[in-house]
């Protein structure tokens, strides 16, 4: 293996000058994580590993070479303290435990918030950014519970599940999220207040410079990062394809607890739950089924024997009064989004939406109305299979 090896990790920056050089080798052109971990086994020091890199690109055919000057990460630290955030090193105490154990764990993370809940047993939650009302509500209830029993439960901020997960963590104790860009950067824009309520409770993470926006390739190497902190990743929804299914894999490749909500065989965002569980992940019914998981590795857990449902907050609509052709779109794409072939409830919708009813009410009948939408015996709702 071409990284140190967790049995004997290397000595982390003890000096500002030793911080400085760590961060300019892992910002230098061409130098990933692989790359940074050899370069220091080979020269002993970051700073070492610094001063021969122009030499090893020119023997790799790259001329004019220069590591990444000093002032890129002056500007760097300085953001750093501006928005209160703490480097944390691979090797150091603060570091987590879990994250040491994956081969290729990032030699530095950016943290914002109780660094302390890291250091608690972990579970990832995962799934779509379009989820369904029903894989909220389960998202919802599982980080609950969990956060309940004194589990940390980490997510990647994003719609959906992600959303969900994080602010069910926080009414009831804890969770971390592991940012695609900069800790600093807020991504989506919705999530912000979300975002700086998980820095006061809980802890925001990133591999990534200070200041930088997410791009595509950024949330693959993420998400290795989520199951990394985990004992156990637990997939709520998910398509085929999809990046919750990355990060499953990115479990198994670490010997990590891969789990998985069923779905309807009829509703694409369950589709790749069903194909995990078919192809032998363990099957979540709920939160007593992934605590009993976790407690195999980690029996400081508490039991799950009672644990109250959590209250879903009904939220005042902003826009009360007139509402333009945009919003009337919206709300319709909320209410599709929400549904699938699996019966939910109207009142249990408007509760998810956080919309007033009546608003629900009509968008739900201009929806029937086009066929988008259908009504089932005992006010339920569908969407038809398209």
């Amino acid at each position: 293996m071409d990284l140190f090896p967790s049995s004997h990790p290397l000595t982390p920056p003890l000096s500002a000058e030793d911080e400085v050089a760590w961060l300019r080798l892992l910002r230098s052109r061409r130098v990933g994580v692989t790359t940074f971990y050899r370069l220091i086994r080979e020269h002993g020091t970051a700073q070492a590993a610094l001063d021969a890199l122009p030499e090893v690109a020119r023997a790799a055919g790259v001329k004019d070479y220069q590591p990444c000057p000093v002032a890129v990460v002056e500007d760097e630290l300085s953001r750093a303290r501006f928005a209160g955030a703490r480097l944390i090193a691979f090797g150091s105490a603060e570091y987590p435990a879990a994250l040491t154990e994956i081969p290729d764990a990032p030699p530095l993370l950016w943290a914002m918030g109780d660094i302390a809940t890291l250091h608690r047993p972990t579970v990832a939650l995962v799934g779509a950014r379009n989820a369904s009302s029903l894989g909220t509500r389960m998202a919802r209830k599982l980080a609950g519970d969990l956060a309940q029993a004194g589990i940390t439960v980490v997510s990647g901020l994003a719609r959906g599940i992600d959303t969900a997960a994080h602010a069910a963590a926080l009414d009831h104790g804890t969770t971390a999220a592991v940012m695609a860009g900069g800790v600093d950067v807020l991504y989506p824009k919705e999530n912000t207040v979300l975002g700086e309520e998980i820095a006061r409770q809980g802890v925001r993470l990133s591999e990534q410079p200070m200041g930088l926006s997410p791009m595509a390739r950024h949330f693959p190497r993420r998400n290795r990062i989520i199951s990394g902190l985990a004992q156990a990743v637990v997939v709520v929804e998910a398509a085929a394809k999809s990046g919750s299914l990355i990060t499953a894999r990115d479990a198994l490749d670490q010997g990590r607890e891969v789990m998985a909500v069923p779905g309807h065989p009829f509703d694409a965002r369950a589709s790749g739950c069903n194909m995990l569980i078919r192809d032998g992940a363990l099957l979540v019914r709920g939160p007593k089924d992934v605590i009993e998981a976790v407690q195999q590795a980690m029996p400081e857990v508490e039991e799950a024997e009672h644990f109250p449902q959590p209250v879903v907050p009904v939220e005042e609509s902003r826009h009360p009064a007139r509402r333009s052709h945009a919003d009337h779109l919206a709300l319709h794409r909320q209410i599709l989004d929400r549904l699938g072939p699996s019966p939910v409830a109207e009142d249990q919708l408007i509760r998810d939406l956080g919309a007033e009813a009546s608003q629900v009410a009509r968008g739900l009948t201009d929806l029937e109305l086009d066929g988008k939408v259908h009504r089932e015996p005992g006010g339920l709702l569908t969407r038809p299979n398209t």
